[in-house]
């Protein structure tokens, strides 16, 4: 049945959706706009991004074909005739064994997600099926086939299979039943930097996740990055980095916080873009001047050091991936060594330090950071920018000194206050920003509220 508005439906199988075409007809034929990524995209088709055209001819009616699973999207049509199309979800979860089917002509196409199985049976000679697809077939791919007489998903076909017009391939004949198919696992979260504090945070907060050093996967190598399968993921979380403020200002240092905090992002937002991936990006209050007495997820970035002008370079890069998140933070704690566990270590020593009082900002706890990721993650957050921080009150670095010292049984007043230039004095320091606080309004209206900075810091140090 045509129809004068191009519209999308959902079916029982999630994901699987149903594209109503309409179709212009006239005295010579007809046209339709088969594939309309802008249209599409706005009724909440994905934009999936196909990179390949394939068409199926079948020479007579009763060609029957399937029930294949294959590991990218697709989006099917009929371009000749007309087709009886069947689909069972073959993906790991409760809608395993999930079926759907309807007639397929000129004015209707269906969008199939990876992992659920597609089949079709000709109902005309020479009809011709499209499909178009978002990843290139690769020799040696294996991936789940149904039996189509399968007594479980119960294909009403039009035609009997053991109908004499029937035209089966040998393969076809000898796929398994549903009961003996191994459902297909989705697609995994990779995180990069996993020896780090947040690396060590994020592979606590995503159990399922593959989780990679720089001695596995050196992004800063062009090889390296070249060579890895990127195929198998489908979310990025990239916590490497160069995080050496101060050897960043060095000569020798310098190349390598660029390396990795620049290049090595630029390379990965390519990934991301070419296999469609979701890339999360960490970056850092360093990119601002420190001017404002806060900072918004909007502000100009300003950096002081090199430590922040390659962050805000990697900014740049991560946001030419269609899909990203970046979030900044400041003040970051987590299992490692931090300005946490050094104070902590100081007061059981005895010692009594001089801390600057004249930076202020919140701590970020990395459970936190990882905690905000996954929140962003389930809730299909709109992409961009956003800054996490633990919550509460801003405050120094000596105010934060002297939190801990009181935690670990020693006074306050154990920890002596100094500026920045005076604690700089002799030392080659990277300039920092004076103020850190990251505004959090928008992370909150997203629907993740970080915990207070002290209630995190004293559950940290018990």
């Amino acid at each position: 049945m045509s129809v004068e508005e191009l519209a999308v439906e959902q079916t029982a199988i999630p994901g699987l959706l149903v594209v109503r075409l309409p179709v212009h007809g006239d005295a010579r034929g007809w046209f339709k706009e088969n594939w309309q990524r802008a249209k599409m995209t706005e009724l909440g088709l994905p934009d999936f991004g196909p990179v390949q055209n394939n068409m199926s001819f079948n020479a007579a009616r009763g060609a029957t074909r399937g029930i294949h699973t294959e590991p990218w999207d697709k989006f099917v049509s009929v371009a000749v005739g007309r087709v009886f199309a069947a689909w069972v979800d073959m993906r790991a979860g409760e809608s395993f064994g999930t079926t759907y089917w309807t007639e397929i002509g000129p004015d209707v196409a269906v969008f199939v997600p990876r992992g659920v199985g597609n089949s079709y049976q000709a109902l005309a000679d020479g009809t011709v099926y499209s499909y178009l697809v978002n990843d290139h077939w690769r020799p040696g791919t294996a991936y789940p086939a149904l039996h189509l007489a399968d007594e479980t998903v119960a294909i009403p076909w039009p035609i009997p299979l053991d109908s004499a017009e029937v035209e089966l391939s040998a393969k076809d004949r000898d796929n398994p039943r549903l009961a003996e198919v191994t459902p297909m696992a989705p697609k995994r979260t990779l995180v990069l930097g996993g020896g780090g504090q947040l690396g060590r945070a994020l592979a606590r907060a995503f159990p399922e996740a593959e989780v990679t050093t720089r001695s596995e996967l050196d992004l800063t190598d062009p090889a390296a990055v070249a060579g890895w399968d990127w195929s198998a993921y489908d979310v990025v979380l990239n916590a490497a980095a160069y995080t050496a403020v101060d050897a960043a200002e060095t000569a020798a240092g310098r190349p390598l916080a660029w390396a990795a905090n620049a290049t090595a992002v630029v390379r990965l937002a390519a990934v991301a873009r070419e296999h469609r991936l979701t890339l999360v990006h960490y970056s850092t209050d360093y990119v601002f001047d420190g001017v404002r007495a806060s900072h918004a997820e909007d502000e100009p970035v300003a950096p002081l050091g090199v430590y922040g002008q390659s962050k805000a370079a990697g900014e740049a890069a991560v946001a030419l991936a269609p899909r990203h998140y970046l979030l900044r933070t400041s003040w970051v704690v987590g299992d490692g060594g931090n300005f946490v566990r050094t104070m902590a270590s100081l007061a059981e020593r005895g010692v009594s330090p001089s801390v600057v009082d004249d930076q202020v900002g919140r701590l970020t706890f990395t459970d936190t950071l990882a905690d905000a990721t996954a929140h962003l993650l389930g809730s299909r957050s709109p992409y961009g920018v956003y800054h996490v921080t633990n919550s509460g009150e801003p405050t120094s670095w000596h105010a934060i000194a002297g939190e801990v010292f009181e935690l670990c049984g020693r006074s306050r007043d154990d920890v002596a206050p100094t500026s920045t230039a005076a604690y700089g004095e002799g030392r080659q320091l990277a300039p920092r920003p004076a103020n850190s606080v990251l505004e959090l309004a928008k992370i909150r209206a997203a629907g993740f509220e970080p915990e207070d900075q002290l209630l995190a810091l004293r559950r940290y140090l018990a």
